[in-house]
C-alpha cells in the first residue's frame, strides 16, 4: 500500500484508474473538470488501459456510458451540478436498463441563482431515477467507495453515484492511501457480462415493453435497489478484511454508545460535526452523530436500530424540499421512523446552502439552538 498526496478530483480519477475502468465519456463542468482531465492525461501517457470519449455535453457523455455498459465495458463518469441535471433523462435509462455504471457526482448548488458551491441539490434531486447513491466525507472514503461501487454494482446490476462535496473535498488536498493493484484486483475482479455485444455474432438489444411487462421491470429494480443494502455492508467489510480500511457500511456512528441525543447528517460536513460533538459532549450533551453514508436505498432498519427509546434527532439538510417542511434528510428520516417510533423527537435546519462554510463551532450551536440550551 502507498500512500499519496493529491486533491479530492485527482483521487477521483486515481480511483477509476484502480478499478481498470474500460470507458470513460464525459463532459467537463466546475468543480469536476479536473476529474476528467486527470483521466485523459492517464490515457495519454498510457497509464490506464481505456477509450476516453469527449462529447458535446453531459446528456451525450450519459449516453455513451450507457451504450458502452451495454457492450460489456466497465464504465465510468463523472459531473456535477447542471450537468447532472442535464443527464436526468438517460440516467432513468441506465437504471432501468440495469446497467452497473458508475459516476462521480462532485456537489454544487444549481441555478437559479448561479453558484459554483456546494450543496446537496444536484444529486438529491436525483433520488428516484433508480441509482444508488452514496455520500463521501473524506478523499479516502471517495477513493475506497468508488472501487466498493463498482463491486454492489456488478452484482446487482444497478447504477451507482458517489457523491463528494465540490470544492471542500473536489479540491482539497488529503493524504490517501491506495491498496496494492493485486489487493484491488482480488476485492474487484474481472466481471464476465450476461450479455456483451460481438460484431461477429450481431444481435439486437431493444429496452421497449407493453403494458403487461413494463410494471415488472419497474417493480423489480425497486426491489433490488432494497436487497443492494445487504451488499453495500458486505462489500464495505470486505474491504476492511482485505485493505484495513473502513468508513461505517451504511452509517458512520460516532459517540453514539451511551447517546440519547444525536445530530444527523451527511457529507462533508457530517464530519466536522464529530468536533461538534466533541464540543457539546464536554458541555454534559450526550450527544452521538449518525453519518449517512448510503441515501439510496434509504437505511431505516439500520438507523433504527442505532436510536434508543425517546431519542432526539437533529437533521442538518444542505439542500432544500420545495413546498415541504423541512430538507429532504429530514422527510426520508420522518417516513422511515413513521409508525416504527413515534417517540422519537425529530429537529431539522437547513444550512450551508451554495457554500456558506459550516465550522464545527457553528454547527455546535446551531444544534444547541435547536435543542433549546
Amino acid at each position: 500500500m502507498k500512500t499519496i498526496l493529491d486533491t479530492g478530483c485527482h483521487i477521483v480519477a486515481q480511483a477509476a484508474k484502480s478499478a481498470k475502468v474500460d470507458f470513460v465519456s464525459a463532459y467537463p463542468i466546475t468543480p469536476q473538470t479536473s476529474v476528467v482531465e486527470e483521466i485523459a492525461s492517464m490515457v495519454q501517457r498510457g497509464e490506464i488501459d481505456c477509450r476516453f470519449l469527449p462529447v458535446e455535453g453531459e446528456h451525450s457523455a450519459m449516453a455513451a456510458c450507457v451504450a458502452a455498459a451495454a457492450t460489456g465495458a466497465r464504465t465510468f463518469t463523472a459531473t456535477s451540478s447542471q450537468g447532472l441535471l442535464y443527464m436526468h433523462e438517460v440516467l432513468h435509462m441506465a437504471s432501468g436498463c440495469r446497467f452497473p455504471i458508475v459516476m462521480a457526482n462532485v456537489n454544487r448548488g444549481v441555478f437559479a441563482p448561479w453558484t459554483i458551491w456546494v450543496d446537496h441539490q444536484d444529486s438529491l434531486s436525483q433520488r428516484d431515477t433508480g441509482w444508488l447513491q452514496y455520500y463521501c466525507a473524506s478523499l479516502q472514503e471517495v477513493f475506497d467507495t468508488i472501487i466498493q461501487a463498482y463491486k454492489v454494482a456488478e452484482q446487482i446490476k444497478i447504477p451507482i453515484m458517489v457523491n463528494l462535496d465540490g470544492f471542500v473535498l473536489s479540491h482539497c488536498v488529503m493524504a490517501v492511501q491506495i491498496p496494492d493493484q493485486e489487493i484491488i484486483d482480488r476485492f474487484l475482479p474481472t466481471v464476465e457480462p450476461a450479455w456483451r455485444f460481438d460484431p461477429q455474432n450481431p444481435t439486437s438489444y431493444v429496452s421497449v415493453t407493453g403494458p403487461d411487462l413494463y410494471e415488472g421491470f419497474r417493480t423489480s429494480l425497486h426491489q433490488d435497489q432494497l436487497k443492494a443494502l445487504d451488499l453495500m455492508v458486505q462489500a464495505a467489510r470486505e474491504y476492511q478484511e482485505l485493505t484495513g480500511l473502513y468508513h461505517g457500511d451504511l452509517l458512520d456512528l460516532y459517540r453514539c454508545d451511551d447517546a440519547n441525543t444525536f445530530v444527523f447528517a451527511m457529507g462533508s460536513m457530517a464530519e466536522e460535526l464529530k468536533l461538534s460533538v466533541d464540543i457539546l459532549r464536554e458541555e454534559g450533551i450526550k450527544i452521538g452523530l449518525i453519518r449517512l453514508r448510503v441515501f439510496r436505498p434509504f437505511p431505516k432498519e439500520a438507523i433504527s436500530k442505532v436510536l434508543p427509546e425517546d431519542a432526539t434527532v437533529v437533521v442538518l439538510d444542505r439542500n432544500f424540499a420545495f413546498g415541504h417542511e423541512g430538507g429532504i434528510l429530514f422527510s426520508e428520516l420522518k417516513d422511515a421512523l413513521f409508525t416504527r417510533r413515534d417517540n422519537v423527537r425529530l429537529l431539522n435546519q437547513i444550512m450551508g446552502i451554495g457554500g456558506i462554510d459550516l465550522t464545527y463551532q457553528y454547527m455546535a450551536e446551531q444544534v444547541k439552538n435547536l435543542l433549546g440550551l
